[in-house]
């Protein structure tokens, strides 16, 4: 009865989201660069979600155009942003509003109008990005991903680094299955804005952990899971 009773207890903690606060304890990353606010994301766009997923693609050739900082904003937004601003929720769904991931932008050179080269940091309670370090680490960058081309031609590759302690402290292992999971739908997310905006991704999981953890001087919890370039479509 007693074991019963724990697995009760147990099942009901976990179906309650966690406290932000509690989430900021675990694997928060204050970086503190220059903070850059970014525009507002747009609502409303001229393409269904139904057009969005009929028209999803992965794309792996771009043309050597910037994307714009209203772009860019958008991307994010789809990724991590805050869409309820009392409870903290975010874009895409996460097990116990654990929210295990952070979210980085690598800008090539003349990548994003108004941006300089670097990394850059997401930070979804301001909507604002966190300069880590201005550098071009493109080539590196590629490089570190088997060489595949579609890295160095994208203006801006979106990496999305997680930090399994957030869920798995909570789940235990199954957290790490959920962790995973949510990679996914913030995929899917980049992926649909990318389309309604005219741009176009590609997911990519083949490339050295630790040579991309390194490159972008991220913290040893946090563990490199996506990257996403992102651009104008040539195909």
């Amino acid at each position: 009865m007693a074991g019963a009773m724990s697995t009760v207890i147990y099942l009901l903690s976990i179906s309650k989201p966690i406290r932000i606060a509690e989430v900021k304890e675990m694997g928060a990353f204050e970086v503190g660069g220059k903070k850059i606010k970014l525009p507002p994301p747009k609502l409303k766009g001229v393409m269904s979600v139904e057009e969005a997923i009929h028209r999803r693609r992965s794309k792996r050739k771009f043309y050597d155009e910037p994307i714009k900082m209203e772009q860019l904003s958008n991307l994010l937004w789809s990724a991590q942003g805050i869409t309820d601003p009392v409870n903290m929720f975010r874009a895409a769904p996460s097990a116990g509003a654990t929210y295990p991931f952070e979210v980085y932008v690598v800008v090539k050179k003349g990548g994003v109008e108004g941006l300089n080269a670097g990394v850059y940091h997401y930070i979804p309670h301001e909507h604002a990005l966190e300069l880590c370090f201005e550098e071009d680490i493109v080539k590196e960058l590629t490089f570190a991903a088997l060489n595949q081309e579609w890295v160095y031609e994208a203006p801006i590759n979106i990496v999305l680094a997680a930090v399994y302690e957030r869920t798995t402290w909570r789940y235990g292992e199954r957290g790490e299955r959920y962790v995973h999971m949510e990679a996914g739908h913030i995929g899917q997310n980049i992926y649909l804005q990318a389309t309604s905006l005219g741009l176009g991704t590609v997911v990519i999981g083949a490339f050295f952990d630790d040579r991309v953890q390194r490159l972008l001087k991220l913290p040893s919890d946090q563990k490199p899971l996506y990257i996403l370039p992102v651009g104008k479509p040539r195909e």
